[in-house]
């Protein structure tokens, strides 16, 4: 491997667990306030790093990594560990085929989400008895809040330092 792309795959890997370790300090600061709970009501401040595959692929196991270990802190139940894992994964692949169109990017982390964390709540949390169509609408909600509007604010205030941060190589690849 030339020195080039050694000093890549260390800048991607770096990028992968920056990301991971910020997803999980900041869903553990919404935990503490109460607002990424197992309940029908979550608003995860982390979730607004699901636009970063727009820049980088790194942010691909960044994210999903991070959305596991954040499970595992905040003591998830298997099922959330395993499908809010997936919802994560899918999201961000989604956001980085999205790439190119910027006012798309949020839409693939919202939309599984919206999708699948319903049926997790409803099914792996004893004592939520709420109907799935409460659970689609207040899941969806903390998700156009989360990624939808805190995201798209990250996404434009990195914008113009993209290169600085993710390297020229990994904007749009």
């Amino acid at each position: 491997m030339s020195r080039s792309a050694t000093a890549q795959h260390l800048r991607h890997l770096t990028q992968a667990a920056v990301i991971a370790a910020l997803y999980v300090a900041l869903t553990w600061i919404s935990a503490i306030f109460g607002l990424s709970g197992q309940g029908a009501i979550q608003l995860r401040i982390s979730e607004a790093l699901c636009i970063l595959p727009y820049f980088t692929s790194a942010a691909i196991p960044g994210l999903t990594l991070g959305c596991l270990l954040a499970n595992l802190v905040t003591v998830a139940a298997l099922p959330d560990l395993v499908f809010g894992t997936l919802a994560t994964l899918l999201g961000a692949l989604g956001t980085y085929f999205l790439r190119r169109f910027r006012w798309l990017a949020p839409l693939p982390p919202i939309a599984a989400n919206t999708l699948i964390i319903p049926f997790v709540i409803r099914y792996a949390y004893v004592g939520v008895a709420d109907a799935l169509w409460f659970l689609f609408l207040t899941v969806g909600a903390g998700e156009l809040l989360s990624v939808g509007l805190l995201g798209m604010l990250l996404l434009f205030a990195l914008e113009p330092h993209r290169t600085r941060i993710f390297g020229a190589r990994t904007y749009r690849e």
